[in-house]
């Protein structure tokens, strides 16, 4: 298992930052995250939509996009999804310790 902090800044959107490094229309990774502080909008490929608020944990299956809702940072827990995720987005691991990922087995 990967566990991760996630930091987004305000403006991240995954079609937006993610897509043309993963060359995938969606996301394909499966995140169960805790959210700290900040909210995030998540729409499947079917149309279905859920917004994440502080306290909320969410499971979120593959085929997804993601963006940052509002002015703060969106910071969760990911106990899955990490392993994978392409942090190398302009708007994405803006401080040394975003994106730390611990792999437990």
């Amino acid at each position: 298992m990967t566990i991760g902090r996630v930091f987004l800044r305000p403006g991240w959107r995954w079609s937006l930052d993610i897509k043309p490094l993963a060359k995938t229309e969606t996301c394909l990774d499966h995140h169960i995250q805790y959210v700290i502080s900040g909210r995030l909008m998540v729409r499947m490929d079917d149309g279905a939509e859920m917004e994440l608020h502080p306290g909320d944990a969410a499971v979120i299956p593959p085929g997804h996009d993601a963006w940052v809702l509002g002015e703060d940072p969106y910071v969760a827990v990911d106990f899955a999804g990490l392993k994978e995720f392409a942090l190398e987005s302009e708007t994405a691991d803006p401080d040394p310790e975003a994106g730390v990922l611990y792999n437990v087995d």
